[in-house]
């Protein structure tokens, strides 16, 4: 069975730094693409930024210039460094990732961790 277990979420004041990270486990063939989504409350999830297997990023763009996707390899956990936070960022975050096991390709979801942004 295939897992994401996410870490690094807290509290933090406006202008600080966090970093998430988030490792599959399980029988898997092989991780593609991996991304962070958020969910603030009363809003819908929205997409953060996503890494594929090759290294290629893509961010929203509230958050250009300030966070930043990475991942060693394809089979390693994905990190989301997080700088000069802001009150808007408080939201849960999830880790989510496209896996292919010996028997099927899914996307996976993680459980959250939330991040809050205090001024």
């Amino acid at each position: 069975q295939v897992q994401l277990v996410e870490s690094g979420g807290g509290l933090v004041q406006a202008g600080g730094s966090l970093r998430l990270s988030c490792a599959a486990s399980g029988s898997i063939f092989r991780i593609n693409t991996m991304g962070w989504y958020r969910q603030a409350p009363g809003k819908q999830r929205e997409l953060v930024a996503t890494i594929t297997s090759g290294g290629a990023t893509n961010y929203v763009d509230s958050v250009k210039g300030r966070f930043t996707i990475s991942r060693d390899n394809a089979r390693s956990p994905v990190y989301l460094q997080m700088n000069s936070l802001k009150d808007e960022d408080t939201a849960v975050y999830y880790c989510n990732a496209d896996i292919e096991t010996y028997v099927s390709r899914e996307i996976y979801w993680g459980q959250g961790t939330q991040v809050t942004v205090s001024s």
